[in-house]
């Protein structure tokens, strides 16, 4: 499985940071996932210079990554534990504690750059939040966003409250941005042959769901048995190949131009 008006994003990033829906990178059958979401980060630092905002830090995977290319750095997150943390570990960057949209203590104009990465298909007012992001850029200044790309998807997510193709993505962000541009994080071979082997283990799973519940029950009854049945399988492809999960780092994910044959839309919002 793969893996506000917005209280939905804040409660979801809640009880997720504790499963499989955040990817550890601690877990050995997290690797594959966990570096997927990293490069995310290095594929945006071309684009991070001056005032910098991230919406959906996490537990700060990407910080000391992104920090020395940026004059000030403020990172947003729902969860105020994970932002205790932060600022121990991190002293030098500002984190605080919000659920979005709006960015309701953000001025206009006030940033050079934004990411935001895996959070969108979070956040039940998409809209609203792209609003936000135009709102606080400076003129000139850009945004990234990652999302799943929904024609690579397994499974439905229950943690999201909806996916997006390249196209439907791109329509969106075109309400508020009048420079758009759409590309993707692929895989290499060796990314791909995890990917292949997932999408036959998920197969094997959800052959038994003959009713099609996965889309007809209400997502908060799928997010107990999704999160068990997506750790059984990423433990498995583990253990039946152990090399293959281990050995896939950051460099195997790549930028490629072609957003819907990626694994994950990475949308770039230029003001």
């Amino acid at each position: 499985m793969n893996s506000a008006d917005s209280p939905n994003f804040g409660q979801n990033f809640n009880m997720a940071t504790y499963t499989t829906e955040i990817a550890s990178d601690s877990i050995p059958s997290d690797n594959p996932i966990h570096q997927r979401l990293l490069q995310a980060y290095y594929l945006a630092k071309p684009y991070v210079k001056g005032d910098l905002l991230e919406l959906g830090c996490g537990e700060g995977r990407g910080v000391e990554l992104l920090s020395p290319l940026a004059d000030s750095y403020l990172a947003l997150d729902k969860i105020q534990e994970v932002i205790d943390r932060l600022k121990e570990k991190y002293p030098n960057v500002a984190f605080e504690q919000a659920v979005f949209p709006p960015f309701s203590k953000l001025a206009d104009n006030s940033f050079d750059s934004i990411v935001s990465f895996q959070v969108i298909e979070h956040v039940k007012n998409d809209a609203g939040f792209l609003a936000e992001i135009y709102r606080v850029l400076k003129p000139g200044g850009v945004a990234v966003l990652t999302t799943p790309n929904i024609k690579k998807t397994l499974t439905r997510n229950p943690w999201h409250v909806r996916e997006y193709t390249a196209q439907e993505l791109t329509d969106l962000a075109s309400k508020y941005f009048s420079k758009v541009t759409m590309k993707g994080v692929g895989g290499n071979e060796k990314v791909m042959e995890y990917y292949e082997q997932n999408k036959k283990s998920v197969e094997k799973i959800t052959r038994f769901d003959i009713f099609n519940l996965q889309y007809r029950l209400p997502a908060p009854l799928l997010r107990i048995p999704y999160d068990i049945l997506n750790r059984i399988n990423r433990n498995k492809l583990n253990t039946s190949n152990t090399g293959l999960v281990a050995e896939i780092t950051h460099n195997d994910y790549l930028l490629v131009e072609d957003g819907d044959k990626a694994l994950d839309l990475f949308l770039i919002l230029e003001k």
